[in-house]
């Protein structure tokens, strides 16, 4: 996490990527052997070779993000209305090696884990054991006060919606300093109510990973087990995402095959290694590891229905603008932004030291996911990534 926090959104368009952090992907580029046909190749042959040898949209995309954003690796997986995936790759995925990036590697995912914990939040709304109007004090009494700050006041909804006026825990937290330190849940809580409220509960949206927090506590409260579990058996175990896991505590360790990931703190500063990293600062707002064609698969089954009653998935796309000129709206855990070739897509997004992702699904069933491996440390930047999504949705 980034000195005076990356955990929330750095500008109008990283927040709306939904990051857990600071208030601050299709076979890998596929080379396709075309044969030589020699001078005697008709002319809309020779055309059609050269065509086939020029990287698509979404490879040339990942090759920028490399070559003029400095990004040391940039994968991604795409999935087409029949269900076809290609994964890309573009960099490497060691700087100090010059490795190969792992076709579909895993990354921590940061924000996209929000979306993950309010499914859980409403299976459980679903179930009639929360209900998205009632207090945060319903389900843990005289646990949320500060100044301006009243859990008898904020509901769950809000949490969910980013409205509470919670203030965020991880503006006030250096990256370096939590790297290797454990935190548990209340311990992030404890660090945002010593500040006062960014705003009146439901007057304004306000990204903040506190209201994430407090949500996963609420679960761990209604259900008695902990987050990890209700996530594995309610969502990961049944759409089948097999390399998706909630790391335990003292694992900051990436299991399966994955790029690196780099980091600059402070934002100016140099690329530095920093793959290796306790995760629990980020919790129920950022904890996870996944795959972008992971990420596919639980977007798509959520939209598709697979894992919430129509009602309950009609109140999380149920959206409020959240300002800025993107056109990006957030749900209960669950943003939908607009598409340069008409629609929207849905999501989330999340950074976290080492590892931005980008992505989300269409209601006719594209589905596409970009990872860098660093933080982009530019609006710019974070918006070639945006673009790239939007080229592999629109391709």
């Amino acid at each position: 996490m980034r000195a005076q926090t990356r955990q929330g959104l750095r500008s109008s368009t990283r927040q709306q990527g939904g990051r857990w952090r600071r208030a601050v992907s299709a076979t890998a580029a596929v080379a396709i052997g075309v044969m030589t046909l020699g001078a005697l190749a008709p002319p809309a042959a020779s055309a059609s070779a050269a065509a086939a040898a020029r990287p698509d949209a979404v490879q040339q995309a990942l090759n920028a993000l490399v070559r003029d954003d400095g990004m040391p690796a940039a994968l991604a997986s795409v999935q087409d209305r029949k269900g076809r995936t290609r994964t890309y790759t573009a960099g490497v995925g060691d700087l100090a090696t010059g490795s190969k990036v792992p076709r579909d590697g895993q990354v921590r995912i940061g924000s996209n884990t929000k979306a993950f914990t309010a499914v859980v939040v409403i299976q459980l709304v679903a179930e009639g054991k929360v209900g998205l109007d009632a207090s945060v004090d319903t389900y843990l009494p005289g646990l949320v006060r500060g100044e301006g700050i009243d859990g008898r006041n904020i509901t769950v909804r809000q949490l969910l919606q980013h409205t509470s006026g919670l203030p965020e825990y991880g503006k006030h937290v250096n990256d370096d300093e939590i790297r290797y330190r454990y935190a548990e849940p209340h311990d992030l809580l404890d660090i945002a109510l010593r500040y006062p409220a960014d705003a009146a509960p439901g007057k304004t949206w306000g990204y903040s990973n506190t209201n994430y927090i407090l949500a996963g506590l609420i679960v761990q409260k209604v259900t008695g087990r902990p987050l990890a579990e209700e996530i594995d058996r309610r969502i990961i175990k049944p759409v089948g995402l097999r390399h998706t896991y909630f790391p335990a505590p003292g694992d900051m360790t990436i299991r399966e095959p994955h790029p690196k990931g780099y980091h600059r703190n402070p934002t100016d500063g140099p690329l530095r290694e920093f793959t290796e990293m306790d995760p629990s600062w980020g919790w129920a707002a950022g904890q996870l590891i996944s795959t972008n064609s992971d990420l596919n698969r639980f977007f798509g089954a959520l939209l598709g229905g697979r894992l919430l009653p129509a009602a309950q998935l009609a109140e999380m796309r149920t959206t409020v603008a959240v300002g800025g000129p993107s056109g990006l709206r957030y749900g209960l855990g669950l943003t939908s932004r607009t598409l340069s070739c008409g629609g929207v897509y849905w999501g989330h997004g999340g950074d976290i030291a080492g590892f931005e992702t980008r992505g989300g699904v269409t209601d006719d069933g594209r589905a596409a996911n970009v990872a860098v491996t660093s933080i982009p440390s530019t609006g710019a930047a974070t918006q070639h990534v945006l673009d790239a999504v939007d080229r592999a949705l629109c391709g």
